[in-house]
């Protein structure tokens, strides 16, 4: 059977071990006879799942006991609607960087009784950079930033001083990825289908003192009462929760964020030196503020592009095709993505330039 290499940008690829352990637990989790898909989640099974993927994630990012882990529905876009109505009370900053914050942005601008003041934007340049912040006004009650640009391939990796105002993260595409510190976040929140496991899950980590600000809430969309109740005041996305705390015990194993962060880097380093030594290949962002984790890349010339993914497939590097508002190809390496499948394309996209005359047209 072909190998298949899937630079999917989400659901992305997800570690085999923990998928083959979950065909394995699929129809009698440790003999109970039931599977995780029919489990109650008031069970004492289910509360052992749920117990240890909190402590497992915990550990693996060093979370401190003055922040609460809630595992919600919704994805990451329910929580550009959740972090203003929790978090905003008079006026919130935001760092516009792309697709995912302009979405922020414009479900915060929703919400009446709430000013949105956009800090810093890298619009001008079609979003190729990351703005440089320097200053944050200490009456603002949040600064919201999304650290990895996965439309557009750009990425903090410092983050900006916001002094007594708590920082906003969207992790979305580079939690557990890259080594950031909860300390510097107020709030941190991430669709689980990158890094974290199957689609369904949403991972948020919330500091207890800002819990509770706006009264009133419903109670789906309030972090108070969801910290409350142990993420379970509704059924939560049970086996989304399973899967992901297999991922974080694989993560473990692997040697945790600090390591991961480093294969990351050396996936990202093979295939930007491939397009930097290219003459047909090329990316359009920043070096400084290039993704380790999305990389978009293009030939210039859309109908060079779709011959490219086209004949990709056929060689098992599959799901390379960029968002609609970049075009070209879009290489996601994410944690569970292998070197191997960095090096297959590599290599294809030097024997795909040599066929080709790598002559671009920009």
């Amino acid at each position: 059977m072909q190998e298949i290499y899937n630079f999917s940008a989400g659901p992305a690829v997800m570690p085999k071990p923990v998928l083959k352990q979950i065909q394995n637990e699929m129809m009698s989790y440790r003999g109970s006879g039931q599977s995780v898909l029919e489990m109650s989640h008031r069970s004492s099974l289910f509360q052992e799942i749920i117990k240890k993927a909190e402590e497992t994630l915990r550990a693996l990012m060093q979370i401190p006991d003055e922040y609460d882990v809630l595992f919600l529905q919704g994805g990451a876009s329910l929580q550009f609607t959740m972090v203003p109505l929790n978090l905003g009370i008079k006026k919130a900053g935001y760092i516009h960087t792309g697709i995912w914050a302009k979405k922020a942005i414009q479900e915060a601008e929703k919400l009446a009784d709430l000013e949105v003041a956009v800090l810093a934007s890298s619009a001008a340049k079609n979003f190729t950079y990351i703005p440089e912040i320097t200053s944050v006004p200490q009456y603002l009650d949040y600064v919201h930033l999304t650290t990895n640009n996965t439309i557009e391939g750009t990425a903090f990796y410092t983050l900006p001083k916001t002094g007594d105002v708590p920082l906003v993260g969207d992790l979305s595409s580079n939690i557990l990825s890259f080594d950031y510190d909860v300390k510097d976040f107020g709030l941190i929140y991430a669709g689980a289908q990158k890094n974290m496991g199957p689609a369904g899950m949403t991972v948020v980590i919330v500091r207890k003192d800002l819990l509770g600000k706006k009264k009133g809430l419903p109670a789906m969309i309030d972090y108070k009462l969801q910290a409350e109740n142990d993420s379970m005041y509704n059924t939560p996305p049970t086996f989304a929760i399973y899967a992901a705390g297999l991922v974080f015990d694989w993560l473990k194993k692997q040697g945790g964020i600090k390591e991961m962060e480093q294969r990351s880097r050396q996936k990202a380093q093979l295939l930007y030196e491939t397009l930097d030594a290219s003459s047909l290949f090329y990316s359009s962002v920043a070096k400084k503020d290039r993704s380790l984790t999305t990389i978009p890349f293009m030939t210039g010339n859309s109908d060079l592009d779709d011959q490219f993914i086209k004949e990709a497939e056929k060689v098992g590097l599959v799901n390379l095709k960029g968002h609609r508002s970049v075009g070209g190809m879009r290489a996601s390496l994410y944690n569970a993505f292998p070197l191997t499948g960095v090096e297959t394309l590599t290599a294809f996209m030097q024997d795909f330039e040599q066929q080709n005359g790598g002559n671009r047209d920009v």
